[in-house]
């Protein structure tokens, strides 16, 4: 069979409001962004898994909001001065001083902070316990692990985005076989999508199957992509 190149070419990430799939799993932290700017303290936490949706809502809020982005690792004393709201990705260790500041400053200005991350702040090992007060006084909402009618939305969204025409036997082929997870959802529609133009092939159902056949170890999933 002939082969076909592939070009690694970025796909486009629709991000507005409209574009994310709302579910049990992940309504309570869309109501949360939803509420901005009415929210009753100074900041609000989302935490979730890897590929949960996270950065997603972060960029809905930012979009709302104005607010630059910033991961916590690149945190610094400086990071607010120039922005009235702030989006902090907390993924790794940081500057505790830094975000103990910055915090301090949106509760003195009136600006608004959003963090994201995967665990709850009492789990980050923090030193300074004043910033851990800070954290605690913040709502906290979490992204649950995705249901089926989630993964359902997210495959034929991640399809549609490949302009990839699936129907939904093929949909509920994939969501019963799949790991429950959303990075797993991305990693199968691109891998189908790859295979299928690489090898010239029709997407049908064995051949999904045969895809999905190579997607045997967990650890596929448990980094973000």
């Amino acid at each position: 069979m002939n082969r076909q190149l592939v070009l690694d070419l970025p796909l486009r990430q629709a991000l507005g409001r409209d574009d994310f799939l709302v579910t049990h799993s992940n309504s309570a932290a869309v109501e949360m962004i939803d509420q901005w700017p009415n929210w009753p303290t100074y900041g609000a936490i989302i935490t979730g898994p890897p590929g949960s949706g996270k950065s997603h809502l972060v960029e809905v809020w930012r979009q709302k909001s104005g607010a630059n982005f910033v991961p916590a690792n690149s945190l610094t004393l400086e990071s607010m001065v120039q922005n009235s709201s702030l989006a902090i990705e907390v993924i790794d260790t940081f500057d505790e001083r830094a975000l103990f500041h910055v915090l301090n400053m949106a509760k003195a200005q009136g600006q608004h902070v959003l963090m994201t991350a995967q665990s709850i702040p009492s789990q980050w090992n923090l030193e300074i316990p004043d910033l851990l007060s800070r954290l605690n006084a913040l709502p906290v909402v979490s992204i649950l692990a995705p249901d089926d009618a989630l993964l359902r939305g997210v495959l034929v969204k991640l399809f549609l985005d490949r302009q990839i025409s699936v129907d939904e036997s093929m949909i509920s082929y994939i969501v019963l076989r799949m790991p429950r997870s959303l990075e797993a959802a991305r990693a199968i529609v691109s891998a189908i999508d790859q295979r299928a133009l690489v090898e010239r092939a029709e997407i049908t159902k064995p051949f999904i199957g045969r895809v999905m056949a190579g997607f045997t170890n967990p650890e596929l999933f448990d980094s973000e992509m």
